[in-house]
C-alpha cells in the first residue's frame, strides 16, 4: 500500500502567498521603503477587515429571500439586486487586500521554478509596464463612468426594483484606487527581491 502523504503540497496554488512577505522588514532596507510597505499592507489589511463584513447583509438578504419565497410564497423584488451589488462590492473593495496576501489566481508553471531574483525582476517590470498603466487607464475611464451614472440618475433596468447604479459603480472606482495603493507595496517588494534575491518579510 502506498504511503499517505504527510504534508500537503500547496506550492502551485499558493506560491504568491508564500512569498507575500508579511514579516519583519530587513534591517538593511531603507526606512522609507520599509515604512511604505508596512503601512500600505496594514492599510490593505484594515480595508479587508472592514470589507469582509459585507458578507453579513449578503447572507441576511439571501436567507430572507429563501424563507420568504419558500415558506410564505412572497419573493422580494430587491434580493437579487442586493446580492449582486454586495458581492460585486465585496469583490472589488477586497481586491487590494487579496493582492497583499498574494491570493489572486497565479498558475505559472515556469515562474514558480525561477530564482527569487528572477521572480522579482519579472514582477517589477510587469507592474511598471502593465499593472500601473492598465489600472490608471481603467481609473480614468471609471471616473467618467461613475460621474455619468450619478448625473443621469442611472437605474438598473433588468429588474422590477430598478435600483440606482452609482453606488456599485463607485465601488469599482474605489477598488481600483485600493489596487493602485497596494501595487506600490508590491512594486517595492519586487524591487527588493530583484536586487537582493529575497522577498522582504519572508521568514528565514
Amino acid at each position: 500500500m502506498a504511503e499517505e502523504p504527510t504534508k500537503l503540497d500547496i506550492s502551485d496554488e499558493m506560491i504568491a502567498e508564500r512569498r507575500g512577505g508579511s514579516g519583519k522588514m530587513p534591517n538593511d532596507m531603507p526606512s522609507w521603503m520599509a515604512t511604505s510597505i508596512i503601512n500600505i499592507d496594514k492599510f490593505s489589511k484594515w480595508i479587508g477587515n472592514v470589507v469582509c463584513w459585507i458578507l453579513m447583509p449578503l447572507i441576511f438578504a439571501m436567507t430572507y429571500e429563501v424563507l420568504a419565497r419558500k415558506l410564505f410564497h412572497a419573493p422580494t423584488i430587491w434580493a437579487y439586486d442586493i446580492s449582486r451589488f454586495l458581492y460585486g462590492a465585496l469583490f472589488m473593495l477586497g481586491a487590494g487586500y487579496a493582492l497583499s496576501k498574494g491570493v489572486h489566481i497565479r498558475a505559472d508553471f515556469l515562474y514558480r521554478n525561477f530564482k527569487t531574483k528572477n521572480q522579482g525582476t519579472i514582477d517589477f517590470w510587469l507592474y511598471i509596464l502593465f499593472y500601473f498603466p492598465g489600472l490608471i487607464v481603467f481609473l480614468y475611464m471609471t471616473i467618467g463612468y461613475v460621474g455619468e451614472s450619478i448625473q443621469r440618475g442611472e437605474r438598473g433596468m433588468d429588474t422590477t426594483w430598478m435600483p440606482y447604479m452609482w453606488p456599485i459603480k463607485s465601488c469599482l472606482l474605489i477598488g481600483i484606487v485600493f489596487l493602485l495603493i497596494q501595487g506600490i507595496s508590491e512594486l517595492l517588494k519586487s524591487y527588493w527581491a530583484a536586487t537582493r534575491g529575497k522577498w522582504p518579510g519572508e521568514d528565514e
